[in-house]
């Protein structure tokens, strides 16, 4: 009876040790990181022309990017560049139809995720002007800083305010640079022809600027409001 007890006993214990011995078989998940995607549709810096015509005032245009094997989901950012009002839009396909306004200006960029994954990867960012009623001439895109960056700290004395300017046409005349030290500047401290202008700059002030593009026939927009520090 005790040699069928401790026969029993070691059985039981080597069963015990066979199901808990994992050795190196464990598999490792390899997590994937998304991958940024390349914009195709609406071009970047064109007037679009393809999409369908819903009313006078909006008409559908079908967003599309090349993904990745990888990605499994995307969201969609479309900015509004009179308003500045950025929706955003959720898919799992390399395309999605979008109802927008007419003869307004945007800006539009992907971000990619993988499931499982928090990591995400944003594409470049893309500007494009939905087509309205026939128009000779178009608005310029909105100005976009390019130095100093939005919200840095520079030194006091001279300093090179630059930006970006485009325009459907290619037809832009002029920036007006409007540059003070209220939230909303209001004091214009010049004219370019050029995408920079030197300002003097006084030390433990903050300044905000914006700039204002007007085009050959007079038609202009104003940039978001931009914003430095001077130590």
């Amino acid at each position: 009876m005790r040699l069928v007890k401790k026969t029993i006993f070691i059985l039981i214990l080597t069963l015990g040790i066979s199901c808990s011995d994992n050795g190196n078989d464990d598999v490792v998940e390899q997590v994937i990181d998304p991958t940024a995607v390349t914009l195709n549709f609406p071009e970047d810096n064109t007037e679009c022309n393809e999409g369908t015509i819903i009313s006078e005032s909006r008409s559908e245009v079908v967003f599309k990017w090349t993904g990745a094997v990888n990605n499994d989901l995307y969201t969609i950012y479309l900015k509004n560049l009179e308003t500045n009002v950025t929706k955003s839009y959720i898919t799992t396909f390399e395309e999605l139809p979008i109802s927008i306004l007419r003869g307004v200006p945007y800006s539009w960029w992907v971000v990619s995720k993988v499931t499982g994954n928090p990591e995400t990867a944003e594409s470049t960012i893309w500007k494009f002007y939905n087509a309205g009623l026939p128009k000779e001439s178009h608005p310029p895109f909105p100005a976009e800083v390019v130095g100093p960056i939005m919200g840095s700290a520079i030194e006091s004395g001279t300093v090179n305010l630059k930006w970006n300017g485009s325009d459907v046409d290619n037809d832009i005349a002029s920036y007006t640079v409007l540059l003070g030290n209220s939230e909303i500047p209001t004091t214009s401290i010049g004219n370019a022809t050029t995408n920079s202008m030197n300002v003097e700059v006084e030390s433990g002030k903050i300044y905000y600027w914006k700039v204002i593009s007007t085009d050959a026939n007079g038609n202009s927009s104003d940039s978001e409001i931009f914003q430095f520090k001077v130590n």
